[in-house]
C-alpha cells in the first residue's frame, strides 16, 4: 500500500519535531554543565572581593569593592608572617618533584613492557593496571605504617614517594612506545651497535615526547591538587602544601570559635589555581596531542 501524501508530510513533520526537540534537549543539557562549571568560580572571584559581612549580606554572585582585594591580600599574606607563601612553594616542589619522577618512572617501566621480553611481563602489567581499582581508603592504613616503618612519616617523602607511582601513565607511555618507536628501528640501532639506555634516552625519548609531557602534566595536577595524602603523611605545619593548609586554617579557625576566613580562603583559592592555568596553557597543546595518541588504542 502506498502512504497518502498527507501521511509523508505528516512523518516528516513528525521526523522534524523530534530533531528540534533533540537539538533542544543537548542545548539546556550544555548550558546546565556550563553554569556549573562557573559558578563555583565566579562565586571564588566574587567572594574575593568582598569582606566577611558581606560574603552572607550581598547575592553570592555580585562582586565587592576591588579595595577589599587588598585587604584580604593582606590578611592572607600575614598570617603566621606568611606561612601561605610557604605553602605555595611547598605545593610547587613537591608537584614538580613528583611529576619529573612519575614521568621517568612510567615511561621507563612503559618501554621494558612495550619493547622488551622476561617472564610474567603479562602478569605484572596486568596487576598493575589492577591497582588502579583499589580505592585509596583501603591504602591508608598500610601505606602510614610503612611510611612509619621507613622512618620518613612527616618527611616530604613520605608524600612524594607514594605518588610517583601512576599506572595510567604506565598505560599511556606503553600505548605511545608501541605506536611510536617501531621493533624495526630499535633493532637496527641494536645492530649499530646502541646500548639500550642509549635507544632508550636518544633515539625513543624524542618520539614520545607529547606522551612525556602528557603524563607529566597529569602527574602535576595530580599532586598538586592531592589533598588526602598530605593530611594523612605530614602534620607539621610548615610542610604543608596549599591546599591542605588553607582547609586547615579555615578548620582551626571554625574550632578555636574565631570568624571563619571565607573571603581570605577564596583569595588563596584563587592563588592554588594560578599555577595550574599556567600549566596548561604552556603545555596544552602537548597534552591534548598526547591524549589523542593514547585513546587510539
Amino acid at each position: 500500500m502506498i502512504p497518502s501524501r498527507k501521511s509523508a508530510d505528516f512523518l516528516q513533520w513528525g521526523k522534524e519535531k523530534r530533531e528540534s526537540l533533540s537539538w533542544l534537549l543537548t542545548w539546556i543539557f550544555f548550558g546546565l554543565f556550563v553554569l556549573y562549571t562557573i559558578v563555583p568560580i565566579w562565586w571564588i572571584l566574587a567572594a574575593a572581593t568582598k569582606n566577611n559581612a558581606e560574603i552572607f549580606s550581598t547575592f553570592g554572585l555580585f562582586f565587592g569593592e576591588p579595595a577589599n582585594i587588598l585587604d584580604n591580600w593582606n590578611r592572607l599574606i600575614a598570617y603566621k608572617d606568611g606561612i601561605v607563601l610557604k605553602w605555595l612553594g611547598n605545593s610547587v616542589v613537591y608537584s614538580v618533584t613528583i611529576a619529573l619522577l612519575s614521568t621517568l618512572l612510567s615511561t621507563a617501566g612503559a618501554y621494558a613492557f612495550a619493547k622488551r621480553r622476561f617472564p610474567g611481563r603479562n602478569l605484572c602489567y596486568t596487576i598493575i593496571l589492577g591497582t588502579i581499582m583499589i580505592p585509596a581508603t583501603a591504602l591508608v592504613l598500610p601505606l602510614f605504617l610503612t611510611m612509619n616503618r621507613l622512618g620518613i612519616l612527616n618527611t616530604p617523602w613520605a608524600f612524594i614517594l607514594p605518588s610517583i607511582v601512576s599506572p595510567y601513565g604506565l598505560y599511556l607511555m606503553r600505548v605511545l612506545w608501541e605506536q611510536s618507536f617501531p621493533d624495526e628501528l630499535a633493532e637496527a640501532a641494536r645492530i649499530d651497535g646502541a646500548g639500550e639506555l642509549r635507544i632508550f634516552a636518544q633515539i625513543g625519548l624524542p618520539l614520545v615526547r607529547n606522551g612525556l609531557i602528557t603524563v607529566g602534566l597529569l602527574s602535576f595536577v595530580g599532586a598538586w591538587n592531592n589533598f588526602f595524602l598530605p593530611l594523612l603523611v605530614l602534620s607539621r605545619e610548615d610542610l604543608l602544601p596549599l591546599t591542605v593548609g588553607m582547609a586547615v586554617w579555615n578548620q582551626s579557625s571554625v574550632m578555636t570559635g574565631g570568624q571563619p576566613v571565607y573571603t581570605v580562603i577564596a583569595l588563596g583559592s584563587i592563588l592554588s589555581i594560578l599555577p595550574l592555568l599556567l600549566a596548561f596553557l604552556l603545555f596544552g597543546r602537548y597534552w591534548r596531542s598526547g591524549l589523542a595518541t593514547g585513546g587510539v588504542k
